[in-house]
């Protein structure tokens, strides 16, 4: 059984918004290396304009300290899944996975409440009724199964059969199994696109909504 409890905070967050970033400016992005202890490369594609013609230029370079990435644009075009009306809490310890959550899910219309524990978590659960959860697994203290166990033994009307996701950077196959196991109804492997996790809050959300 795989522990919750992590002990290198690093998840792939930030070459998912990397990557984000990019294909909205039209181009790649992917990684390379040599092996472990050998660092990584990462190769940029974006397309630039010369006389009137648009050709791709490649930047490869190791990785430099920049600042935080900004969050602006990551939001999808497509209109098609919008989340208005949903109250949705995100459980995560860290800073910069709770703002881009909360920046891809208000962009498409959620009201979103942010923990950053399981306490805060079971504090905003009773107080806000929130329709849907996402939360994170590996956190310090109770991890995100701790969390969702103990939800599911609340009454109905405390909370206790919110439709939720665990988001998690272990995607093998016991890990679905416990996720399901603690309660969750779906199991979401990191890095996760913007557009896969805006489906699949309004896929819980139509299922809060039959509850």
């Amino acid at each position: 059984m795989a522990s919750g409890a992590r002990s290198n905070k690093g998840l792939g967050l930030g070459l998912a918004i990397a990557r984000h970033i990019v294909e909205l400016h039209g181009g790649t992005i992917k990684a390379e290396s040599r092996g472990v202890g050998r660092g990584a490369t990462f190769i940029v594609k974006l397309p630039i304009r010369i006389d009137d013609k648009v050709e791709n230029t490649q930047v490869s370079n190791t990785p430099q300290i920049q600042p935080s990435p900004s969050f602006e644009n990551v939001i999808p075009s497509d209109n098609s899944l919008r989340l208005e009306g949903l109250r949705v809490l995100v459980v995560d310890d860290e800073a910069d996975t709770l703002q881009w959550i909360t920046v891809v899910l208000t962009g498409c219309g959620a009201e979103v409440f942010s923990a950053s524990s399981t306490a805060q978590a079971l504090l905003f659960l009773e107080e806000l009724k929130p329709d849907v959860m996402v939360s994170d697994i590996g956190m310090p203290d109770e991890d995100g199964y701790a969390l969702m166990r103990k939800i599911r033994e609340l009454e109905p009307n405390m909370g206790g059969r919110i439709p939720a996701v665990a988001l998690t950077s272990y995607a093998r196959v016991e890990d679905y199994k416990e996720a399901i196991d603690a309660g969750f109804q779906l199991h979401v492997a990191k890095p996760v696109r913007a557009t896969e996790l805006i489906a699949v809050v309004a896929s819980l959300g139509q299922k809060s909504s039959k509850l």
